[in-house]
């Protein structure tokens, strides 16, 4: 008979979450960013950029050929040194990725470092092929960790950049030890960050992932992600 069981870890599976774990043996998280928070990042920035050269325009064509000189500068800087600048000094947010939230990180989340902001800025140019960023689009949609070609080459991710929270919310369920020996260390690990990562994964996403532990733990669809869930908020200390 056809097991009824799934092993996930043979299909790729498409999770906004990202986690690393440093030398240090601690644990990181971070949730990516998709396409739409980019695009509007990226038109936010180009508004914010074309104001500035209009501005520029303006003052500048009373210089004659002088200020058109002046003014093809300041275009070539605005283009391709505006994200960099912003990137590295300001914590990985130019203006457009601040107001939506987000920002560039190494793939390691640590700090974006100026080798890797220029590399990733100037492969931009290979992004716009054929016209109007469509192959950068294409690479965001399509890539596991929503990574355009520039940000393949640099080592970048796009994250949500969050203010940081004053305690972590639990699951309203009831504490249930596991049975002596059921669960392994690694096992633990993963159901303690399970739990305590609840109101940032979808329910349908919640179910997939507590069904994996079907085998161990018997239960199936609802019941499996509210059983893991009170194994959760015992391992994490949660009184009776």
């Amino acid at each position: 008979m056809r097991s009824r069981f799934v092993d996930l870890s043979m299909s790729p599976q498409l999770d906004t979450a990202y986690d690393v774990e440093t030398p240090e043996a601690i644990d990181l998280c971070a949730q990516l960013a998709g396409p739409l928070p980019r695009i509007l990042a990226y038109l936010t920035d180009f508004c914010i950029r074309g104001v500035v050269l209009i501005v520029a325009m303006t003052i500048l064509a009373f210089l004659g050929k002088a200020g058109w000189g002046v003014f093809l500068i300041i275009s070539f800087a605005l283009e391709w040194f505006y994200p960099v600048l912003f990137e590295v000094l300001r914590h990985g947010q130019t203006p457009g990725k601040k107001i939506l939230h987000i920002a560039v990180v190494n793939d390691d989340l640590t700090p974006i470092t100026w080798n890797a902001s220029l590399t990733r800025n100037l492969l931009r140019a290979a992004d716009l092929l054929p016209f109007g960023y469509l192959l950068g689009v294409v690479s965001v949609t399509c890539s596991k960790h929503f990574q355009r070609l520039g940000d393949f080459a640099a080592g970048t991710l796009v994250i949500y950049r969050k203010k940081a929270q004053q305690g972590v919310s639990l699951p309203e369920v009831s504490p249930v030890a596991p049975a002596a020996g059921l669960l392994s260390f690694d096992d633990q690990l993963m159901i303690a960050s399970f739990t305590r990562r609840h109101d940032q994964i979808s329910p349908a996403r919640q179910q997939e992932l507590a069904e994996i532990l079907a085998p161990l733990t018997g239960k199936q669809g609802e019941e499996s992600v509210a059983y893991l869930h009170s194994i959760g908020v015992w391992l994490l200390g949660k009184e009776p």
